[in-house]
């Protein structure tokens, strides 16, 4: 399966075998992942997508469905599984709609509802089992942790220059405190990428978003996936992020926490990005910059990298000062 063409009709041949009939097909646009998708409907009036695993990433379609599993167990809105050959590479899920929060032009006052049932699935998704998460996927720990802010490093941070500046040589041991800090606290349950792109807003009775993207599922740190919520892609102003914190964590330490939390997603992200970019998501690059700034604005708030976060937004200046977020 090579292109579209190839993709869809592989798809098509496993449907009439399933003896699905399809109204419409389209093939959706790819990213960086060698998985592949493609939109239909059925004959029957039911919207849904289709995914194609390559054979190198078939255990992510087996920890897609077994998470989808947990987390419809915990009252948590993903997409249904109508049907699957994953010895195949071969899954059709449900279609919860073509936009996600982020692709929305919304306000904030518009987008917080959504946000407030993100929240709310976050502490379902808190009560399911540790046991069978851990033998999903590896937990995010402080080893897990580092290593991703190494990829930020390299990515990132080296390619402007942070290396040969004397002012950060104690930046990376910090960043490792950090982490070790920030994993310090007993694990929960995480969705691990709980962010506006990976939120569907729904007009449900009970629920207003739909969570994509959950075979990663894995123990994490408390605040993790609230950091996410409001700090990757979409950046909540300091009067919505106060009003949760509020609610969510309202002592100093858990706000700390959240901090530590927020200021590792927002430098892994941007290694990310950086990484996507590198290879051939020229859409990513839009991020990366404000993703930085939003860094910057934590890691001023945290111990571990206070006295830092003036010389490495120096060091960032004229890449973020050009758009005026520095």
């Amino acid at each position: 399966m090579t292109n579209d063409d190839d993709v869809t009709a592989e798809i098509g041949r496993w449907l009439r075998r399933r003896d699905l009939t399809v109204q419409r097909l389209r093939p959706l646009p790819g990213d960086v992942s060698p998985r592949r998708y493609l939109r239909l409907r059925l004959a029957d009036g039911r919207r849904a997508v289709a995914a194609v695993y390559p054979p190198a990433i078939r255990d992510a379609g087996r920890r897609f469905l077994a998470t989808t599993r947990l987390l419809e167990g915990a009252g948590v809105r993903v997409p249904a599984v109508y049907d699957h050959d994953l010895d195949a590479g071969f899954m059709l899920v449900e279609d919860l709609g073509e936009h996600t929060l982020y692709d929305l032009d919304l306000d904030w006052a518009r987008r917080s509802p959504y946000l407030d049932d993100a929240v709310a699935q976050i502490a379902r998704i808190q009560t399911i089992p540790a046991a069978p998460v851990e033998a999903l996927n590896p937990p995010l720990d402080g080893a897990l942790l580092r290593r991703e802010l190494e990829q930020t490093w390299h990515a990132v941070l080296l390619p402007r220059g942070a290396a040969a500046n004397a002012e950060l040589a104690g930046l990376p041991s910090a960043l490792a405190e950090l982490c070790a800090n920030l994993a310090a606290d007993p694990p929960v349950v995480c969705h691990r990428d709980l962010m506006a792109r990976n939120l569907v807003p729904l007009e449900e009775p009970r629920v207003r978003v739909g969570l994509l993207d959950h075979q990663d599922l894995r123990l994490g740190p408390p605040y993790y996936d609230l950091a996410s919520l409001l700090n990757d892609s979409l950046f909540a102003p300091e009067d919505v992020e106060r009003r949760l914190l509020a609610a969510l964590a309202p002592t100093a330490a858990q706000q700390l926490a959240y901090r530590r939390a927020a200021a590792q997603r927002t430098l892994k992200a941007a290694g990310t990005f950086a990484r996507c970019l590198e290879a051939g998501a020229t859409h990513h690059r839009r991020l990366i910059a404000p993703t930085l700034a939003r860094a910057l604005h934590h890691l001023r708030q945290v111990p571990e990298t206070a006295a830092l976060a003036p010389a490495l937004a120096r060091q960032l200046e004229p890449e973020l000062g050009a758009l005026g977020i520095c």
